[in-house]
C-alpha cells in the first residue's frame, strides 16, 4: 500500500512539474503577467484619468472663482471712482 502511494505521489509531482515548467507554461505565464493590459480599475481612486479629470475640473472651477472675484473687485473699484468724481448734493457744479 505504501509503495503505491508512494507510485502516485511521485507522479502527482511529475505532473505538477510539467504544468509549471513544461511547453504551453510561458505562453500561461505571459497571459497572466501582460504589461499590456492596463491594471484592473477598482473604484473610481484606482482610475487615474478620473482623478485626473476631477482635479482638472476643480482647478477650472477656482480659476473661474478668483477671475469672478477679481472682476467684482475691479467693478466696485470703478463705481468707487464714479462716485468720487461725482459732485455730492450739496456741492455746486461750476
Amino acid at each position: 500500500m505504501g509503495r503505491i502511494l508512494l507510485v502516485i505521489l511521485i507522479i502527482v509531482a511529475i505532473w505538477l512539474l510539467w504544468r509549471a515548467f513544461g511547453p504551453g507554461s510561458q505562453k500561461r505565464l505571459d497571459a497572466m503577467s501582460s504589461p499590456n493590459q492596463s491594471p484592473a480599475i477598482k473604484g473610481p481612486d484606482d482610475d487615474e484619468e478620473f482623478l485626473w479629470n476631477i482635479e482638472k475640473t476643480r482647478f477650472k472651477e477656482r480659476r473661474a472663482k478668483e477671475e469672478a472675484d477679481r472682476r467684482a473687485k475691479e467693478e466696485e473699484e470703478r463705481q468707487r471712482k464714479f462716485r468720487k468724481d461725482e459732485p455730492g448734493p450739496d456741492e455746486q457744479i461750476d
